[in-house]
């Protein structure tokens, strides 16, 4: 099977149920893409696939065929931070950072599909990505900030 993988084509042809975050992290040593739950619980392990924000601990090979896939390895773009990169870090975000990766590729989907983000919009998107140390304040003010520079 083929698919790209921060825009480098990838052939693949092991087990179709592994999931894409083992062969993000250990194959293509990858290892900005973090294991949290492995459930699908968590976020820690969101990244794009096709645009869409997905967690790869419960996305499998096998479903890949074609598809692109993005991880926080490959979102800065030309040596330049992505906007919500670039918010993170004025906001101070981040406290232990371990599912910050996640986090912030849930961000940049969400500014994708919704550029002008209400407080509503931006729990909705994120309620599913857990950070324990609790900087969700901070999150969502670094959404707002990310969303008037994209403006």
């Amino acid at each position: 099977m083929r698919l790209t993988v921060n825009g480098k084509q990838q052939t693949y042809d092991d087990d179709a149920d592994m999931p894409l975050l083992w062969y993000l992290r250990d194959d293509l040593r990858l290892t900005g893409t973090r294991f949290g739950c492995g459930a699908g619980l968590c976020g820690a392990c969101t990244v794009h696939v096709n645009g869409q924000a997905v967690r790869s601990c419960q996305t499998r090979m096998g479903t890949l065929e074609g598809k692109t896939v993005l991880t926080i390895d490959a979102l800065a773009e030309g040596g330049r931070l992505h906007p919500v990169q670039r918010a993170w870090i004025q906001h101070d975000v981040p406290q232990c950072g371990y599912c910050q990766s996640g986090q912030i590729m849930q961000a940049a989907a969400l500014l994708k599909t919704t550029p002008n983000p209400t407080d509503a919009d931006i729990d909705r998107a994120m309620a599913g990505n857990i950070c324990r140390c609790g900087t969700y304040q901070r999150i969502r003010a670094a959404i707002k900030t990310a969303a008037k520079e994209r403006a």
